[in-house]
């Protein structure tokens, strides 16, 4: 990536492994999380630094080497019997806490957008309001669940919400990668994250911010 400082990465890559660290304290003693998460993530470093995702013209695109398998696998820990058991364990309140890392991923994003690596629609100048998640979660967090003065309902509709804002942006950024099939910003596509590190994005903090949203939906509602 041409003209882009080093600082951005590095912050990147901060955020990335303290989104790893969080999620890894609210999972608790899963022994296996850590190391499958850090391989995740060493492969998709090597892929992504060699190129692979680049390539954007084929058809299914590579793209979905970062995105479907996180995605299966919160599939398989929703409807699997050992999965639920998993997900029961799983504390809420460091996992909205997770939500904070959205902060700095808008920064990033909007870096990005002045190096011309993403379109001005996913930073908060655009159509990206994510920012608001990170900029609430730690209020809902510390009055939802250790004060305990929000009631379900409410902590219901900021996690709707703050869903609805991830999936928002989600669409948004696939749309503007240079696929066959894009639909925004011709005129500055987002390619920054086929790039390393910023391919961590779509193949881990999304998947991480996703997974967190439905753990939490899922204990609200008793399941």
């Amino acid at each position: 990536m041409e003209n882009l400082p080093i600082y951005v990465s590095v912050l990147f890559s901060a955020i990335t492994l303290l989104t790893l660290l969080i999620l890894n304290r609210a999972v608790g003693k899963q022994v296996l999380f850590l190391p499958l998460a850090l391989t995740w993530l060493v492969i998709q470093a090597f892929l992504s630094y060699s190129g692979f995702y680049l390539v954007t013209e084929t058809i299914p695109p590579r793209f979905l080497l970062l995105i479907g398998p996180p995605l299966l696998l919160i599939l398989y820990l929703f409807i699997s019997r050992k999965g639920k058991m998993l997900l029961d364990t799983i504390d809420p309140e460091t996992l909205t806490y997770l939500h904070c890392v959205r902060i700095p991923v808008e920064i990033t994003l909007w870096l990005l957008f002045s190096y011309k690596f993403v379109p001005q629609l996913m930073t908060f100048e655009g159509r990206n309001f994510d920012i608001l998640s990170g900029i609430t979660a730690p209020l809902i967090a510390y009055f939802g669940y250790r004060q305990t003065k929000l009631n379900k309902k409410i902590l219901l509709v900021w996690n709707f919400i703050c869903l609805g804002l991830l999936i928002n942006i989600v669409i948004n950024a696939v749309l503007s990668v240079p696929f066959p099939f894009q639909q925004f910003a011709f005129d500055q596509p987002n390619t920054g994250v086929l790039y390393f590190p910023f391919t961590w994005l779509p193949c881990f903090i999304v998947p991480a911010v996703l997974f967190s949203h439905l753990v939490c939906i899922r204990k609200l509602l008793g399941a």
